[in-house]
């Protein structure tokens, strides 16, 4: 069977030009990127020349590039990180959006059991974080404020700069997860005024295993691994030269082609709009400013898990917004935040394109979700 892959908001497959520039460090350059002999020089020599090229595309200094595990950790890092050394200038106040990515829920959960008070801002039926909710959230107790530059559900673009100034007028850091959006749009990390910023490879055609944490230059952190002195002491552990190699090159070459990319992938979700236009109770959920490639659909009547395996046992791949676990799905937060109702929140899919979907695989998808809505409805 041949798969329509259509989640790429998820992951995406590693680039074969990628993978080919990985290859040596993993055979001929294996040594260890902190071992002082030649093998050891040769892969600290491409991790620097990694951070220094990532560092470009995102306008910052080498020193401010910190290589992790993927996002998570980067998520997790820049939430805990941040607090624990706010908390040291008596500030023990965090707010995140309602919508973030679990990675930071789950960090802002674990410093609500240490103590620290968290509130989370609400989102507009769009949604989007507006900047007044972020005015009546914060005060001079606040040490950080996390707010994901684009939701990884339904792809609408948060206001970042907005609500960066906010967050300095009060002293606070201000920390944004740039995984989805990464793929998608140029992160001018200077202009928004962004104290962190996390990236996720696997994301723009990259590794598995391999992200970013950017850290300005003057904000205290608190060491996240310890047992190396790896990342300028702050992120312990054997660097994984291969993938900070396949990261960077990949992040370089989406950003080359990202304009063209946007431009097909826009194309062809008005094409998959197109092609199920004949059903009805269709919704778009999200609002305003969004990605070009991420469409959270409402399917009126319909349960997202049965969608999904019926379109999978045809051999299309979508998302619907959490994953599934013990057989059992939960709703997804973020419809939540937008106001919809559990029942609602149940009927919603994910669809995201990539730069190598064709047309004529988006007008198959189409053909096949719009029969299978239609046999689901009716059984």
């Amino acid at each position: 069977m041949d798969r329509i892959y259509l989640d790429h908001a998820a992951t995406t497959p590693l680039s074969r030009q990628v993978f080919e520039k990985m290859a040596p460090y993993f055979t001929d350059t294996f040594g260890n990127a902190d071992s002082p002999h030649a093998l050891g020089r040769k892969a600290m020599g491409a991790v620097d020349n990694a951070r220094d090229l990532v560092a470009s595309l995102l306008g910052v200094k080498p020193s401010e590039v910190y290589f992790t595990s993927g996002g998570t950790e980067a998520d997790n890092w820049a939430v805990l990180g941040g607090a624990y050394a706010q908390k040291a200038k008596g500030k023990t106040h965090v707010v995140v959006s309602a919508i973030e990515h679990h990675a930071v829920l789950y960090a802002a959960e674990k410093l609500q059991r240490e103590g620290f008070t968290v509130t989370y801002l609400p989102v507009n039926e769009g949604g989007r974080v507006e900047a007044s909710a972020l005015k009546a959230a914060i005060t001079e107790q606040t040490g950080l404020v996390a707010v994901m530059a684009v939701n990884n559900e339904t792809g609408v673009i948060q206001p970042v700069r907005e609500l960066a100034e906010i967050a300095h007028e009060y002293g606070a850091l201000f920390f944004t997860d740039g995984v989805q959006a990464a793929p998608y749009m140029p992160l001018p990390v200077r202009e928004w005024g962004v104290d962190m910023l996390s990236l996720s490879s696997h994301k723009f055609f990259g590794p598995k295993g391999c992200g970013v944490l950017y850290i300005k230059s003057g904000v205290k952190m608190e060491r996240f691994v310890g047992g190396g002195e790896q990342e300028r002491g702050l992120r312990g552990g054997t660097t994984n030269v291969p993938c900070v190699v396949g990261l960077a090159e990949a992040y370089a070459q989406n950003a080359g082609t990202m304009s063209a990319s946007n431009e097909k992938i826009e194309k062809l979700a008005r094409l998959f709009l197109q092609g199920i236009s004949s059903l009805q109770g269709i919704s778009v959920n999200g609002k305003g400013e969004k990605l070009p490639g991420v469409l959270n659909l409402r399917v009126e009547g319909v349960n997202n898990v049965d969608l999904l395996y019926k379109l999978d046992l045809q051999g299309v791949c979508i998302a619907v917004g959490s994953a599934c676990a013990s057989g059992s799905i939960d709703p997804s937060h973020v419809l939540l935040a937008m106001g919809l109702t559990e029942s609602q929140a149940r009927e919603c899919v994910r669809i995201s394109f990539g730069r190598d979907n064709t047309e004529a695989e988006v007008e198959r998808a189409a053909e096949i979700f719009t029969q299978t809505v239609e046999n689901l409805r009716k059984f």
